[in-house]
């Protein structure tokens, strides 16, 4: 069976501000382009909102995903910070609430129904994924602007 490739990203204008997410599911010869944005939120939140909707967009349990983001908030919260952020009842190191907290624990939910393999793709470099999740996010700002 073919995994389910997925590119995310998200942006802002001014932080805060109008931001957009953009999302771009492969499956064999499908694919599915997905976006929105806000208008007054946050770079992280955009950046997180775009894998929960990619994740929440497969409706099957336990599929393979190759899961592609330019965010390293979202990379490093997902596969380092969460195990920590969890046994400190949502606390960070500083003992300080986790910023974002709504949108990790749906993140974490989703990751946990999925066989999600996170990858960290440099941003504006050419990778055809990025850049088309990239273009989706700023379509969705140029919408809501």
């Amino acid at each position: 069976m073919n995994k389910i490739i997925i590119y995310t990203d998200g942006g802002c204008r001014g932080n805060p501000g109008v931001g957009g997410w953009g999302v771009w599911l492969r499956y064999g010869d499908h694919d599915k382009k997905l976006k929105g944005g806000e208008y007054d939120t946050t770079n992280n939140r955009m950046e997180l909102t775009a894998a929960i909707k990619a994740l929440e967009a497969i409706k099957s349990s336990h599929i393979d995903i190759d899961l592609h983001t330019d965010s390293k908030y979202v990379m490093n919260g997902i596969k380092d910070w969460i195990k920590g952020w969890k046994a400190k009842g949502w606390k960070t190191a500083a003992k300080k609430p986790v910023k974002n907290v709504d949108l990790w624990q749906r993140l974490d939910a989703l990751n946990a129904t999925h066989n999600v393999h996170w990858h960290w793709v440099k941003g504006h470099s050419g990778d055809k994924g990025n850049e088309m999740a990239d273009e989706l996010a700023n379509q969705a700002m140029d919408e809501i602007s």
